[in-house]
């Protein structure tokens, strides 16, 4: 009778997918290796929806279950739409969140944090987990005879995991908060650890599933993986690419830099030089992944002869830095994607934000501009380095002081930082003119081109213009077509953008390339798939506007010719070798260019909507004034005899 009673239990285990854990005895190390084997369900990437999470009550709508998630950042008026966690209606011990997995799933663990909030202190100290295939009929997580009580947080910052002695299969998962900072309420946030079992009928599964086809190294790669990864690419591929670095980390790491061009170390005069830098903060391990994929697919892409990448290899000089921040990518590295938090890693060891650490040029403009002095006597762009800010005992950091010397060597014309935690593109200005304003768009002179720019990579991305799509913490950046002006967003003093644009020819913008700054190794494939277009793409608006060479009626090349276009005040200079580019939307433009020495020239050039450069040279001759410099340094700046005709007092000296 007993064994047919246990048969019959466990046909309707299995019947409920629940055998699976009762068939198997796990010792600890076994249940530890496999737990540790599932990755997050992706309540943090966003992979799991609002409508699969549920709980019990909840303090108000913008602290519902739908808020969570894992390193989910609550607005900072923390409005009724965007708290910072899940927190329950009541402070009792029958509370809990659940999540809907959409099929059976073996849990193998969960992740906790408190509320995210400047103004409050909430986390749960410990919780109960449960389990159930119907949503009806909960089983309690035990050890042996008694419910498992799992230790939560000590604060409301840093994720705690804690793995389940042995995985549950199941379809529902809840977290029953026990106890709470004594402060605070029940709030919380989470991520829970399982695998999909497989499941070819479940459509809402294959609905959601991106694959991609490339075959890539989808992996995280620590700072010797990464140098060596590099390395691979440039055995592939030698002829179009070379690794340099352009200084090193506090710690003494190399910041490398990965160039492809068909003429590898070398400018080629008309060929426009691009640049994309990831981890300024080192913590955004997302930004650095895609530049070593990009690397990889470019190489591999350009061997298998696809057009449209050896059209851009041969006419564009592309240089990738993938760790601006190595030293704060080591300390994240070393808790892993879920586990080191919003924070850890994103400042160099100095304890430096390298993003926002450039010099404040912005104000000294504006000052200028206030005093009817620009561009008379200031001009309105190479904007010179402020002395303060060349001082040995500055608060820069080595990181920033190797960024700047890179940018001023090689004559970039766009650029874009890959950043985390968000999905949107911003441009230039970061800072608002007022200082009263926190947020408040700043539009430079190249708004309308910048606007382009931004909405060329954000209009490519998988995700970020989908109107669709969940907001990743409190900004709904799809309504803006996935691209703001970054002082609208939240001012910013001294970032790279606004030095880029005012220091450099180059137009730099930001892009924030996924709600996960972190992600765990299995988002990577989605993740590239995401981005890879609109990498693609940007780079490939380097080609639009005008190009051309400056030079003299000797055909010598002219370095330092300012180049301005009517109507926009903001000018570019040409490069060593005479040749410039100005980026401009389609239209025709009058454009002027000047040298010392030199009388200034004009034409009318037209930009079309194909992407590539219109050619527009320039050639200048000298001003009397300087042939007759150049006569008198010819002859040692001495008196020039001329001789007249025979007779009386005949000589005449001029000078």
């Amino acid at each position: 009778m007993c064994l047919r009673l246990r048969a019959g239990r466990r046909e309707r285990l299995r019947v409920e997918g629940l055998d699976q854990v009762k068939d198997h005895r796990y010792n600890a190390e076994q249940a530890k290796s496999e737990s540790e084997a599932c990755p997050p369900m992706g309540l943090e990437s966003l992979k799991i929806d609002d409508f699969q999470l549920h709980a019990s009550s909840s303090r108000r709508y913008g602290l519902g279950a739908h808020r969570g998630r894992l390193n989910i950042q609550g607005g900072l008026l923390e409005d009724d739409l965007h708290g910072g966690a899940w927190c329950a209606g009541r402070e009792d011990q029958v509370q809990w969140i659940e999540l809907d997995a959409r099929r059976l799933t073996r849990f193998t663990g969960v992740i906790t944090q408190g509320r995210s909030s400047l103004w409050t202190s909430d986390w749960v100290t410990s919780y109960k987990v449960m389990v159930s295939n119907d949503s009806h009929s909960w089983v309690t997580l035990r050890n042996q005879s008694e419910d498992l009580v799992f230790k939560g947080n000590w604060e409301k910052e840093v994720p705690v995991r804690r793995l389940f002695p042995v995985p549950r299969v199941a379809r529902y998962l809840r977290i029953n908060p026990q106890s709470w900072f004594h402060k605070g309420g029940v709030c919380l946030r989470a991520e829970v650890l399982g695998c999909p079992l497989p499941d070819p009928h479940n459509y809402y599964h294959r609905r959601n599933e991106v694959i991609t086809t490339d075959e890539l190294d989808f992996r995280h790669h620590n700072y010797k993986e990464m140098r060596q990864l590099m390395k691979t690419v440039n055995e592939m591929c030698p002829n179009i690419t070379r690794i340099y670095n352009i200084g090193k980390s506090y710690n003494g790491l190399k910041l490398y830099a990965f160039e492809i061009s068909d003429r590898p170390g070398e400018h080629e005069v008309g060929e426009p030089e691009f640049r994309y830098t990831a981890g300024s903060h080192g913590n955004e391990a997302l930004g650095r992944e895609l530049l070593l994929l990009l690397m990889n697919f470019l190489c591999v892409e350009y061997l298998s002869g696809n057009p449209r990448v050896r059209h851009l290899v041969e006419e564009t000089r592309i240089h990738l830095v993938p760790s601006v921040n190595p030293d704060g990518y080591e300390k994240a590295e070393q808790l892993g994607s879920e586990l080191s938090g919003w924070s850890l890693g994103r400042w160099t060891q100095e304890g430096i934000d390298v993003h926002q650490n450039f010099p404040d040029l912005n104000s000294a403009l504006w000052e200028a501009e206030a005093q009817r002095l620009v561009p008379r006597r200031v001009p309105n762009h190479h904007l010179p380095m402020p002395l303060w800010y060349q001082a040995r005992n500055a608060s820069v950091a080595v990181e920033t002081r190797a960024l700047i010397s890179w940018m001023e060597k090689f004559p970039f014309v766009l650029g874009g930082n890959l950043q985390g935690g968000e999905l949107v593109v911003t441009y230039p200005y970061d800072k608002t003119r007022s200082v009263d304003s926190l947020r408040k768009a700043s539009p430079c002179p190249d708004d309308h081109v910048f606007r382009w720019l931004a909405f060329s990579y954000a209009s490519t991305h998988r995700l970020m213009t989908a109107a669709q799509r969940r907001v990743c913490h409190s900004e709904d950046f799809a309504k803006e077509d996935g691209a703001i002006n970054g002082a609208a967003w939240l001012s910013t003093s001294g970032s790279m953008n606004d030095f880029s644009y005012l220091h450099t020819n180059c137009l730099e913008l930001s892009m924030f390339v996924g709600c996960d700054k972190f992600p765990h190794e299995s988002e990577l494939p989605e993740e590239w798939e995401n981005n890879r277009e609109a990498l693609l793409v940007f780079m490939e608006q380097v080609h639009r506007g005008i190009k051309g060479v400056v030079r003299d009626l000797q055909g010598r090349p002219i370095a330092n010719a300012t180049i301005s276009v009517e109507g926009i005040n903001h000018d570019v200079k040409s490069a060593t070798d005479g040749d410039f580019w100005r980026l401009l939307n389609p239209g025709q433009y009058r454009v002027w260019v000047r040298a010392a020495g030199f009388g200034s020239s004009s034409k009318r050039c037209e930009v079309g909507y194909d992407p590539r450069p219109t050619p527009c040279d320039f050639t200048l001759s000298r001003t009397n004034l300087t042939r007759l410099r150049e006569i008198m340094d010819r002859f040692n700046r001495q008196n020039l005899r001329l001789k007249t005709r025979p007779g009386p007092d005949l000589d005449r000296s001029i000078g």
